[in-house]
């Protein structure tokens, strides 16, 4: 029988039917994680903000809900932490800056009330880089959050505390923001699984923007049936979101069981695979040939602009990211409340051209066009998430191969691709270095077919055993 300190453990399906059963309460599970946090929390430095008596007033409601049978479905009674650029009302946003350190929003979200309708508890608001606008999580007035497998190492960023809540089993699942690979980033240096959808499969309505039209919302869990549970929520057209498009949301769970047949999955050419670690690189071929022993045909696909769309689609994120805080009336007015980091972005982006953004929606068009011409042959394309293992918390360079390259460069690198193609792409765990420092691989699918992204995800996670181990554990 489980014990209650157990609850916190339990992937999202398994507490599920626990929950509908009436086997254990909401009550039990949010007191379970709870206490996680508050053993776990001033070591890690996930959260920003916890109120742990409306979280247990929650937790009764969805408790009564349930013994009454109005059972919601899958997240009711399952604690969600939420990175802190969405939108809460009532309950503080900072965007992990202290320009909104007394924001206090009065309506939520779009996804927020989604999960709120969904029955989900809101755990609390995870820490992330300052305005989502880093790869690893040092914030500079909130303190940098920890990588639960290593406290010497960044969990990366901009997600930073939500993977590592999850990770650290202080939640059941978060929902990041990912712009550059914000939600894949901090999930493969952190061991869990993050999905950054298609663009406008998720509604952005309510989360403080970084770049618009790189920006995405997904969530961050420790399996992949998880993620499916909640993009199911979470998906869908919304009028308040001028990005939002109007597609049917499929059963992401139940087409997971779906046979897995022999899918053509490509291996790309350029620029993936270059500037590895040599132990990354050993996971990422072992993973690739995980998927040909479950019956997929791997084939080399091109990508031929995908290394010339690096720079121009930084200056347009650069770009869009000051244009928010102009407009905002943040920048440059309270520049100097900005962390150093920031406030140089922001410079950077005011001296965009605007020939240069333009340029940029050029390549954006052309990588188009490449991963059209790929998956006219394979149904989805591994790739690594990260070229590095976790580097050091304040680590600004990093050596690979006897090169060295900045820390956020090489975090960033392999996932901004796919914020300008906006198609979905998913991070598992697929092994660890010899410190026990985790890897995640990259599957990257078609426009709004999360689906095919998500039912690989799934084989190859059921296939293998990274996803049983928790920080400590290696």
């Amino acid at each position: 029988m489980l014990t209650s300190k157990q609850l916190a453990f339990l992937s999202i399906n398994q507490l599920a039917p626990l929950l509908e059963r009436k086997k254990v309460s909401p009550s039990e599970v949010v007191n379970d994680v709870l206490d996680r946090i508050q053993e776990l929390n001033g070591r890690l430095n996930a959260y920003v903000c916890v109120n742990p008596e409306e979280v247990r007033k929650n937790a009764q409601k969805a408790e009564h809900e349930i013994v009454h049978g109005r059972y919601r479905g899958p997240l009711h009674g399952i604690p969600i932490a939420l990175k802190d650029n969405i939108l809460t009302a009532g309950i503080p946003t900072t965007a992990g800056s202290k320009i909104l350190k007394d924001f206090v929003p009065t309506e939520d979200a779009s996804v927020v009330r989604r999960l709120r309708s969904a029955g989900a508890i809101l755990i609390g608001k995870t820490n992330l880089s300052e305005f989502a606008y880093g790869a690893t999580t040092n914030n500079v007035h909130f303190g940098p959050t920890l990588n639960p497998w290593d406290t010497q190492r960044t969990p990366g960023g901009s997600s930073g505390g939500s993977a590592a809540a999850v990770s650290a089993c202080m939640a059941s699942a978060s929902l990041g923001t990912d712009t550059g690979g914000s939600i894949r980033i901090p999930s493969a240096l952190c061991g869990v699984v993050g999905l950054k959808p298609t663009f406008g499969r998720v509604s952005r309505y309510g989360v403080v923007p970084l770049a618009a039209s790189f920006d995405h919302v997904g969530p961050i869990a420790r399996r992949v049936a998880d993620i499916a549970i909640i993009l199911r929520i979470i998906a869908g057209y919304d009028s308040l979101d001028e990005a939002s498009v109007r597609k049917p949301v499929p059963d992401y769970l139940k087409s997971l069981t779906k046979r897995l047949g022999h899918p053509c999955l490509g291996l790309p050419k350029q620029y993936y695979f270059e500037d590895l670690d040599e132990e990354v690189r050993t996971a990422i071929e072992t993973a690739a040939e995980c998927f040909q022993r479950l019956g997929a045909l791997l084939h080399e696909i091109s990508i031929p602009h995908v290394a010339e769309s690096e720079e121009p689609s930084t200056q347009a994120a650069f770009a869009e990211a000051t244009s928010y805080h102009q407009l905002a009336g943040y920048f440059p007015a309270l520049a100097e409340a900005y962390g150093q980091d920031v406030r140089e972005r922001l410079e950077k982006g005011a001296k965009v051209l605007a020939i240069d953004y333009l340029k940029a929606f050029e390549i954006r068009r052309l990588l188009r066009n490449d991963f059209k011409e790929a998956f006219a042959s394979v149904e989805a394309i591994l790739v690594p998430t990260v070229p590095i293992p976790a580097p050091r918390t304040h680590e600004k360079f990093v050596e690979i191969n006897s090169h060295r390259e900045p820390v956020r460069s090489a975090l960033i690198r392999l996932n901004r691709p796919q914020n300008v193609t906006g198609l979905p792409a998913i991070t598992v765990p697929c092994g660890f270095t010899r410190t026990g420092l985790p890897i995640g691989i990259q599957i990257i699918g078609r426009a709004f077919d999360e689906t095919t992204v998500l039912r690989l995800a799934h084989a190859y996670e059921e296939a293998t055993q990274w996803h049983y181990l928790r920080p400590g554990e290696t």
